[in-house]
């Protein structure tokens, strides 16, 4: 039997990726197709962390913009990823998951608070841990928790789920011409200005050695062949 190429992996999805065809929330369906694809990653006896965004039911940046006050809108953005979470959560329960929500904004009704030892805990367990609430501090993304939360648990990889195939010069949905990139380093992503990731999270990777693995969630089994090691979409390396 194949072995995984990873041993931990921290899997970064957007919260646009719960829509489906909706222009906003969560729809169930699509939550249990994600679900479905996570645990069959998890039976592998892969250690599996997610970190989802919450850009389908409020974006901070995109509120502030319009006069919000920033702390508060990203607060607000914070909270919608905890719905995400309890969301995405629910549907790997219902595949028969073991999960863990941890949240940086403390919330004890409703999730865990995050503490390091207790998300490796989970972990080494075989409990899908979802982290929720980004960093608990406005002014970073969720792509920056998700690096940050990859180094705190001593993930191999980041598993970044998009809507594309892999990483381009341009979006591929908006410009023809654009042209897939499948290899590059943390300093080429940063220097070229790609949309792979905010800058602090590059960043954070790359002075950490943390590769990142940029993929399409819509073709089926493409998370299972990430694990495995086949080539699927964009890599960025040290």
């Amino acid at each position: 039997m194949p072995v995984p190429a990873y041993r931990r992996v921290l899997l970064k999805l957007s919260g646009e990726a719960l829509m489906g065809t909706r222009s906003y929330g969560i729809d169930p369906v699509v939550a249990d197709q994600i679900a479905s694809e996570v645990a069959e990653v998890s039976r592998l006896g892969i250690e599996l962390a997610v970190v989802i965004g919450g850009g389908n039911i409020f974006r901070g940046l995109a509120a502030s913009a319009k006069g919000m006050d920033r702390a508060t809108a990203d607060n607000m953005g914070m909270l919608a990823t905890v719905m995400n979470s309890l969301a995405l959560s629910d549907a790997l329960e219902r595949h028969g998951n073991d999960t863990r929500v941890l949240t940086a904004i403390e919330m004890r009704t409703v999730a865990e608070p995050f503490i390091r030892r207790r998300a490796i805990r989970h972990l080494t367990k075989g409990r899908v841990v979802l982290f929720a609430a980004g960093t608990g501090n406005p002014y970073f993304t969720t792509d920056t928790a998700a690096a940050l939360r990859a180094m705190e648990i001593r993930a191999d990889v980041i598993m970044k789920a998009t809507k594309v195939d892999g990483i381009f010069t341009a979006d591929p949905v908006t410009d023809p011409t654009a042209t897939k990139i499948d290899r590059l380093t943390h300093l080429e992503v940063l220097e070229r200005q790609l949309q792979v990731m905010d800058a602090t999270a590059i960043s954070l990777c790359m002075d950490n050695k943390l590769p990142i693995l940029v993929f399409n969630l819509l073709t089926p089994g493409n998370v299972r062949r990430a694990v495995m090691g086949e080539h699927v979409g964009s890599v960025v390396t040290g």
